[in-house]
């Protein structure tokens, strides 16, 4: 095509080398220009080369510090594990012995043969291992001793939680505990150093396996209601008491609000009525009961070791389904205490109501 009908271009020299390549640009108004002549225009100003900023690869965060924790003791052969520094003791082993029940780890021999329970250790205190490695001793009882014994444990259940001391005006206002009267529960948990089990521990205790002291309780909130989390869980956290939070997790999905407080299932979507007035985990099939109860497990990404039945209501199907999907535990609103032995499905606990003065909870805890 002619060139007299285009417009001027600008002119560029390719410069290839046994090197590489190099290209370079000169944007000039006319021909003459380009050859060093005079120019009758102002000259364009040279274009800058784009630099592009290089894209840099994500970030990977540090590991967390771990801890090297050693296990010693008579006939303990229990492998050293690795634990997470600033977490909770997690998984820390329940060893067994012919004609003995295991009382628990502590952080020397001293207190491990005195069974002195202000010092032992478990998954409701933070790993620190400030001076680096750590070995826990692990305390035996006679069977004999521990039937003795006959260590009763409450498993406390609180719901919602209100600012005015005089409670809320509603049919449920016995469900609300008075925020000041729950921190002087906790203060008094704290103050007089009851031992917190875990699950694995609660468990063990039923099965017969492992010693809790006299002074043991288990903190548990149902629902996960925002009252819950916006005044109870600072509270928990303040005093350093271990606390499950049982959660409607087709209403809550958020991970656990603080490090003292474990998240384990009230169902995904069965804490309504069905037509008949009673929980829809008595109305379902077993089908359905299963399928709601894994969508809660994948939630809580994969913890099956206790779980609180809506409304306290359960049956055969509801039983059938919990043991088939991996439950340890089940607890109902039946008031009672968890005893060596018990059904592990059909738990009972002991509802704290609006107005319970510090004299009944001292009764209820021991």
């Amino acid at each position: 095509m002619p060139s007299s009908s285009r417009r001027p271009r600008p002119i560029a020299w390719i410069l290839v080398g046994a090197a590489g390549l190099v290209v370079a640009t000169l944007v000039v108004t006319g021909v003459a220009a380009a050859f060093g002549g005079h120019q009758t225009a102002a000259a364009q100003p040279t274009a800058k080369p784009v630099v592009q900023t290089p894209t840099l690869p994500p970030i990977t965060p540090l590991p967390s510090a771990v801890c090297m924790v050693s296990f010693t003791g008579q006939d303990i052969t229990a492998s050293p594990q690795e634990q997470t520094v600033g977490a909770l003791y997690a998984g820390l082993p329940i060893p067994e012995r012919a004609g003995y029940v295991f009382a628990g780890w502590y952080r020397s021999a001293a207190d491990a043969s005195s069974l002195n329970a202000a010092d032992r250790v478990n998954g409701a205190q933070i790993v620190q291992c400030a001076s680096g490695p750590e070995t826990l001793y692990g305390g035996w009882m006679t069977t004999a001793a521990v039937a003795a014994a006959k260590v009763r444990v409450p498993v406390l259940m609180y719901h919602q939680f209100t600012t005015k001391p005089q409670g809320e005006k509603t049919w449920l206002k016995a469900n609300f505990d008075y925020i000041g009267d729950f921190e002087n529960n906790m203060a008094y948990l704290s103050d007089q150093k009851f031992y917190l089990p875990t699950w694995d521990e609660l468990n063990a205790f039923i099965d017969g396996k492992l010693y809790l002291p006299k002074k043991s309780v288990v903190v548990t909130d149902d629902d996960a209601d925002p009252t819950w989390e916006t005044l109870a869980v600072p509270i928990v956290t303040k005093y350093k008491v271990l606390a499950t939070s049982f959660v409607i997790t087709s209403a809550r999905k958020a991970p656990s609000p603080s490090v003292y407080v474990l998240q384990r299932s009230h169902t995904d979507n069965m804490h309504s009525a069905g037509a008949n007035g009673k929980g829809k985990m008595v109305n379902y099939t077993y089908d359905q009961v299963v399928a709601d109860l894994k969508t809660s497990v994948t939630v809580l990404g994969g913890v099956t070791e206790a779980f609180a039945y809506p409304y306290g209501q359960f049956n055969d199907t509801a039983e059938k389904a919990l043991h088939d999907v991996g439950f340890w535990m089940a607890f109902t609103t039946k008031p009672g205490y968890v005893v060596a032995g018990a059904k592990k499905l059909e738990l009972p606990r002991e509802r704290m109501s609006f107005g319970m003065t510090m004299t009944q909870f001292k009764d209820i805890v021991g």
